[in-house]
């Protein structure tokens, strides 16, 4: 497993390499005026290109790797990987087409979407196969169409519930690593290993990107590693889930919250505002963290501080979202004890949220202002 870790790394860190020293004047044309843009700077936004081929090329040499004998404890097919290639197509795609020309406009990127979880449905036979409450579930098994549908959602909105908090240096990227890893520890406690080594390919490739991404902020992901890593993590999860019984649907759930919570409020939120779901603005959680609860670094260099303040915001994000995988992984098989911390992460999140936009945040929470110069008196 850590050779295929290693492998998409390399090939990660390899690949971002030509991106970010080919790309510079393509990066000249992204708008500069968009409410969610916390970076100064021209900065390439098609990482998410490095990371889905460097995930799967990872995948192709396990399965040669596997087939030369080189490689045992990960036997990935080529049909499989094939597979699981034109599942993240349409998604990826659409993604990497707006990055590349910010003219795809967010319906198309919904269907894109819908197409990748359809496919997954009747490639892979995928569907939610029950709910892990037993008074419930007996009455969800005899109407198969509702797990299909279940799935297809999840599928379908995932990507965007990860584009959604792709806002700051190393952010999503290391949600992506967190929640992939925990789905491939689960995985290999119950010997799927097939699994386990597609999550880890993503794992390296993701770390191969980030060491660009954070802190420097050389390249950014973009709508298509945002997609990529949402379809991927919606197979995976989905997967784990129907194939082995003793993993809760609620390890699921309570393994991704964090993007998928900040999607609903978010919609909660613009809807009664009386705006369109679909509208960008700097309202969400971690633009708040950035705006109200990271305080201002002081530079005569307006791009370095707000560099500083980017990277200063995600470790606060990564906490937050650390809080959700870690039960999640000790509890994996306890439908109840999830249930409770998806609760209690909601309610945490609400009141956390309150409490910034009122400006009632703890001195200890908030980051001290660095490299700061007195003013001379006078």
């Amino acid at each position: 497993m850590l050779l295929l870790v290693f492998i998409a790394a390399v090939l990660a860190w390899l690949i971002c390499v030509i991106i970010v020293s080919r790309s510079r004047e393509h990066a000249q044309n992204y708008d500069s005026n968009l409410p969610q843009r916390f970076h100064q700077g021209s900065v390439p936004r098609i990482g998410g290109l490095a990371v889905a081929l460097a995930s799967v090329l990872a995948w192709l040499s396990a399965w040669a790797l596997a087939w030369t004998g080189s490689l045992n404890n990960a036997p990935l097919s080529l049909q499989n990987s094939l597979l699981w290639l034109l599942v993240c197509s349409p998604a990826f795609t659409a993604g990497l087409v707006d990055d590349l020309t910010q003219r795809l406009g967010v319906r198309w990127r919904l269907l894109a979407s819908m197409a990748s979880a359809a496919l997954a449905c009747w490639l892979l036979s995928l569907s939610v196969p029950r709910l892990g409450i037993a008074s419930l579930d007996g009455y969800w098994m005899s109407m198969p169409w509702l797990g299909i549908a279940l799935a297809f959602a999840g599928m379908a909105g995932l990507p965007h519930a990860m584009n959604i908090i792709d806002g700051y240096n190393g952010l999503a990227g290391m949600v992506a690593v967190m929640v992939c890893s925990a789905i491939a520890y689960v995985a290999l406690q119950q010997g799927d290993r097939v699994l386990a080594g597609y999550m880890v390919c993503v794992v390296g490739a993701t770390l191969g990107f980030l060491f660009w991404n954070y802190p420097r902020g050389l390249i950014f992901a973009g709508d298509g590693g945002s997609y990529f890593w949402g379809i991927v993590i919606a197979v995976a999860s989905i997967s784990l889930v129907q194939k082995h019984p003793n993993v809760s649907p609620w390890f699921v759930m309570l393994l991704l919250i964090y993007p998928v919570w900040e999607t609903i409020f978010s919609i909660y939120r613009k809807l009664v505002r009386g705006q369109s779901p679909g509208m960008a603005d700097s309202m969400h959680f971690h633009q708040l963290v950035y705006k109200r609860l990271v305080r201002g670094v002081f530079h005569d260099n307006a791009t370095r501080q707000m560099l500083m303040r980017n990277n200063r915001t995600s470790p606060y994000l990564w906490a937050f979202s650390g809080l959700t995988v870690a039960p999640a992984v000790l509890f994996w098989y306890s439908t109840p004890i999830l249930m409770a911390f998806c609760a209690l992460f909601i309610v945490t999140y609400v009141g956390a949220y309150l409490m910034i936009i009122r400006f009632k945040v703890p001195r200890w929470l908030r980051a001290p202002a660095r490299g700061a110069t007195k003013k001379p008196p006078g």
